[in-house]
Order: structure tokens, then sequence, then C-alpha cells
């Protein structure tokens, strides 16, 4: 018979789990120490160096491409692009941009977050922040 301990603990979500039942509720959340106001991500279960408790906030979802670069595929299959993303918040996350083609994603752009729940389990993606900016290199690409 499980003790009160045991259960309380199986019923706790690590922070990975936690971060990924925010994604499957349809809210992109990362995690912010209370006493430096420094946010984190990957999510971790506490600060990085001061060790301090993690709260979890919702992420504007703002960001910028810091790296990117194109995964060529062999036709009929499409190229992506896998991109460093600089959130606004302060951390970096790896993630694809979608919404243009790949190779015309640009280190510096501008991009916002969505919730893709497409594939097996639901992931962060992001788009151009400018719609018009991504049709309009999107017409270019087709010349």
């Amino acid at each position: 018979m499980p003790t009160e301990t045991a259960t309380k603990q199986s019923t706790v979500l690590g922070p990975e789990a936690e971060f990924r039942r925010h994604l499957a509720e349809g809210r992109f959340m990362v995690q912010r120490c209370a006493a430096s106001g420094r946010h984190v991500f990957p999510p971790r279960v506490a600060e990085p160096g001061s060790g301090a408790a993690l709260q979890w906030v919702m992420a504007s979802g703002a960001g910028t491409v810091h790296s990117t670069s194109v995964v060529r595929r062999k036709p009929p299959a499409a190229d992506y692009n896998v991109a460093l993303i600089d959130l606004a918040e302060g951390p970096r996350l790896m993630s694809t941009v979608l919404g243009m083609p790949a190779d015309h994603v640009r280190i510096g752009m501008a991009v916002i977050a969505r919730i893709d729940s497409g594939g097996e389990a639901p992931r962060i993606v992001f788009e151009p922040a400018i719609p018009a900016w991504a049709a309009t290199h999107s017409a270019e690409a087709g010349q």
C-alpha cells in the first residue's frame, strides 16, 4: 500500500512534464525567478547559479531569430529551418519558423510564438511577427 508521501510525489510533475502540460492546455509558459526576475528556459527545478525557486509565468511569445539553418530534403519533401530564437524575456530556445520559405528566415527577424499541436505532442513554433514581410519574401521566392 503506497504511503501518503509516495502518493503526493507521484502526482507532482517535474519541470519538463509541467511545461508539456501547459502546452497541451494551450499556454506557452516559462519560468521566472522571483528573487532575481530572471527568466529561465529550458524548465528547471531551480534557478541556475543561485538555486532560487522558480515560478511559471506566461511568455509574451515575442522573439528574435538569433541563428538559422536550412535542412535540405530530397523532393518531394519540403526543406525546413532550424532556428535559435531569443525570447523577449531573455532565454534562447531551438525551434522552427513557419509561414515562409525555410531559406527566407533571417537573423534578427522578429517572430511570434504559437503552439503547434499537429504532431505527436504540442510544440512551440514561430512565425514572422510582420505577416506582410513573410508575404513579400514568399512572393520573391516564386520569381
